[in-house]
């Protein structure tokens, strides 16, 4: 038999079954596959949509890391900078103690540098001074009152230069003025008073350099 297109019929089944599927199969598979395409792409704009907002996150968060990196580098400067300043004001006290101490050295240095010479004058004036306890004795008088014109003359070399005379008779015995070498009961003086001085003492600028040898009474 033959069809409107004068194909015999047997033939054109025999083509179908050749190709192993029909026409109605043959739909279906492609529609089929057509599907698995449209799935795919979905699955792949998803992934990709994920993968944006993956990257977004990520750029957020180096954002956030370097923004907390640079607030603990702030930090840390400003730390730095105090801890400098402090430093800084550290080191001008000392330096400004350190000033002082070298003024107060060299003023001190300055002040006690006669304390040697003072000293070898003050035992001159003790050998005028015994000179002079006899000087009624001296058959010279002139001679007498040279000697005392020069242990004036010394005494006012002393007084110019600061070197004072301890007060010690009927004072108060003072350790850090007075030494005494005697000490003995005296109706004429209270107790811890100072009877005599046996060798007067000086102060150079209100330091000691010869405590009073002293009596006192007990």
């Amino acid at each position: 038999m033959t069809n409107r297109n004068g194909v015999p019929e047997m033939e054109q089944e025999d083509v179908r079954t050749e190709s192993g599927v029909s026409p109605e199969e043959s739909a279906e598979s492609s529609g089929t596959e057509a599907g698995t395409e449209n799935a795919g792409s979905n699955e792949n704009a998803e992934n990709g949509e994920n993968t944006e907002n993956d990257g977004a996150d990520s750029e957020a968060e180096k954002a956030e890391e370097k923004n907390a990196v640079a607030a603990e580098k702030n930090t840390g400067a400003e730390e730095t900078k105090e801890e400098g300043d402090a430093r800084y004001l550290r080191l001008a006290a000392d330096f400004q103690n350190y000033k002082k101490r070298v003024e107060r050295e060299k003023s001190e240095i300055y002040s006690y540098a006669n304390e040697k010479i003072a000293l070898d004058i003050i035992e001159v004036m003790d050998n005028f001074e015994r000179a002079l306890e006899h000087s009624e004795e001296c058959a010279d008088k002139q001679f007498a009152e040279g000697v005392e014109m020069i242990y004036k003359q010394l005494k006012g070399v002393l007084d110019k230069n600061n070197i004072v005379e301890i007060k010690a008779e009927g004072e108060d015995f003072d350790p850090n003025f007075h030494n005494a070498v005697i000490s003995e009961e005296n109706p004429d003086f209270e107790s811890g008073k100072v009877i005599q001085a046996l060798q007067k003492g000086y102060t150079l600028n209100d330091k000691v350099i010869r405590p009073s040898m002293v009596r006192v009474a007990q």
